[in-house]
């Protein structure tokens, strides 16, 4: 049975490359383009893995991810981010349960080695 993982981007070509990336390689991808509905269907589809950009309209990835480390505990979430001043942000999340936080722009093999290593 595939392994799903929640793509969570605002940019739909970086959220369409994503996607076609991991359905190639035989992951179950369901997607969201803002923080409240990336909760939402994390909340429906209970993914194996959340792949998340952190810089979101709604609620941004971090206030999204610790919605979702309150109602799963053993949520796995990576955050995704060009921004470097969210240092602060990224700390906070990562003693929360954060797993990671990827510098943007992520490659093919970086995101095929989040999925690998998060869905085993």
């Amino acid at each position: 049975m595939p392994k799903t993982i929640l793509v969570v981007e605002d940019n739909i070509e970086l959220l369409d490359l994503y996607t076609e990336i991991l359905q190639v390689n035989r992951y179950n991808v369901q997607t969201a383009i803002d923080g409240e509905e990336a909760v939402t269907k994390y909340m429906q589809v209970h993914p194996d893995l959340v792949v998340m950009d952190g810089d979101l309209p709604k609620l941004d990835g971090y206030e999204a991810f610790s919605q979702i480390i309150k109602s799963d505990k053993n949520a796995k979430v990576v955050i995704v981010t060009g921004f470097p001043e969210f240092e602060p942000k990224n700390k906070i999340a990562l003693e929360q349960g954060l797993i990671s936080v990827i510098s943007k722009p992520i490659g093919v093999d970086t995101l095929l080695d989040l999925a690998k290593k998060y869905t085993n």
